[in-house]
């Protein structure tokens, strides 16, 4: 039998959240759940106009409490660095521009998101998602501090991945649900541009995080 995927709705539009209701409520793939209901969720689909503070204290909120990724469908965002890794570092693993978002695009970026995956529009990856861990390292060697630098979580969790330890016994140590772990890591690959779990480690002994 096919699993369905938790979905949590959120928008401060009622209409907007009510349309999305209305496109996911009838598919057999995906199940809607109270917003709040962080238990049951899996994905978290956020509906904006544009991102801006309040949609990153939301995000920001559900990827901190219990590392929910998100499917942020949005009317409009920048391709700057700065908004675009804004968003990934709070846990969206993929972005459906309002104009494209219809059931069948939604599903799919749903799908990605639970899995772990990354799914931004093909536009904004070209010249951003490329050089990120060159621009990450640029801003380590000049003492920024860097949107995208690594939490405490993410430190914690590749420690002990580079300790050889797996993704089961790793949430058993950090005392979190090994599908946590794994958006963690994800998150990682994803927002600094990385290809796989050594990558990671290369990439945390490199920046002064293993020390």
């Amino acid at each position: 039998m096919q699993r369905r995927i938790g979905v949590m709705i959120h928008s401060e539009d009622p209409v907007v959240r009510l349309g999305v209701v209305s496109l996911l409520g009838h598919r057999s793939d995906v199940s809607l759940v109270a917003e709040g209901d962080t238990a049951d969720a899996s994905v978290l689909v956020l509906c904006a106009d544009m991102v801006d503070g309040a949609v990153l204290t939301v995000l920001r909120r559900y990827w901190r409490t219990r590392a929910l990724p998100a499917v942020l469908v949005v009317g409009r965002i920048s391709s700057s660095g700065a908004e675009l890794f804004g968003v990934l570092e709070c846990g969206v693993r993929a972005i459906v521009r309002r104009r494209e978002a219809a059931a069948d695009r939604l599903v799919h970026a749903i799908k990605v998101a639970d899995r772990g995956a990354g799914d931004p529009p093909p536009d904004l990856l070209g010249g951003i998602l490329a050089p990120a861990g060159r621009s990450l390292r640029a801003g380590a060697a000049s003492g920024e501090v860097a949107l995208t630098g690594l939490s405490q979580r993410e430190i914690d969790v590749v420690r002990l991945v580079a300790e050889g330890l797996e993704t089961r016994e790793i949430a058993a140590k950090l005392s979190y649900s090994e599908r946590t772990i794994k958006n963690v890591l994800q998150g990682m690959m994803l927002r600094l541009g990385l290809r796989n779990r050594p990558h990671v480690v290369a990439y945390a002994s490199r920046e002064g995080y293993l020390r």
